[in-house]
């Protein structure tokens, strides 16, 4: 009956709380639930997915505005407004330019700058900026979160949540950084600390054996028979 019981409530959980899982039912049949997030979530978490072929550039302007702004600005309305102020026929034949985006940015009041950063200060760039890289002979824009140690953090419209070496990314970009500066910056925005991508590798090299002295911490009683 108890098993039964279990069952019913975890279908009933699935229903109702499709973003969380029970782990398990305690005396009385209370539920105990613990917050989960699908691999798709994961990998896109604080970004804006790019949905046309040609709107990188507007799906990472729009990932930079809303986070590390808070401006309640879409990938639509942002193509709109970089179309008014474009060739659009140059735009359906080349896609959007960083002139078209640092031409929207200051119709909505704030600033952009186009700066060349050599590869040797990519770690002093303190603020997520827009990129241009050549994905195997695609321009491609992509917001470049951080620079740590060897590794540059990327924030993908199509692929989400990447990080490459220093020597292969610099391979595919273009050298030059587009910044948005603008009031109300964030300075603890979410894309200045991106999630480690979902790799076996990474798993395995953030692997470490729990400790003798954390044991009581899992509910181990230290005994003395081995």
């Amino acid at each position: 009956m108890r098993i039964i019981a279990l069952v019913f409530l975890l279908c009933v959980a699935s229903v109702i709380e499709a973003a969380q899982m029970p782990l398990s039912v305690l005396p009385g049949g209370a539920v105990v639930y613990k917050p989960i997030q699908s691999v798709r979530e994961r990998k896109f978490a604080d970004l804006v997915q790019q949905k046309t072929d040609f709107s990188c550039g507007a799906a990472a302007l729009a990932t930079i505005l809303r986070q590390a702004y808070w401006l309640d600005v879409s990938e639509n309305q942002i193509i709109e407004g970089m179309l008014a102020h474009s060739d659009q026929n140059l735009v359906r034949v080349q896609g959007f330019s960083m002139l078209d985006m640092k031409h929207y940015v200051e119709s909505i009041g704030m600033r952009a700058r186009g700066y060349r950063v050599a590869t040797e200060t990519l770690n002093e760039i303190k603020i997520p900026v827009v990129v241009l890289m050549d994905i195997r002979g695609y321009k491609h824009f992509v917001v470049l979160q951080k620079v740590q140690k060897d590794w540059v953090y990327i924030g993908d419209p199509v692929l989400g949540h990447k990080r490459y070496k220093i020597d292969d990314f610099v391979k595919g970009w273009n050298g030059i950084i587009f910044a948005v500066i603008g009031q109300g910056y964030d300075k603890t925005n979410a894309l200045l600390d991106p999630p480690i991508p979902l790799t076996a590798k990474s798993r395995i090299n953030a692997f470490s054996p729990v400790q003798d002295a954390e044991l009581m911490d899992f509910g181990f009683i230290q005994s003395d028979f081995f």
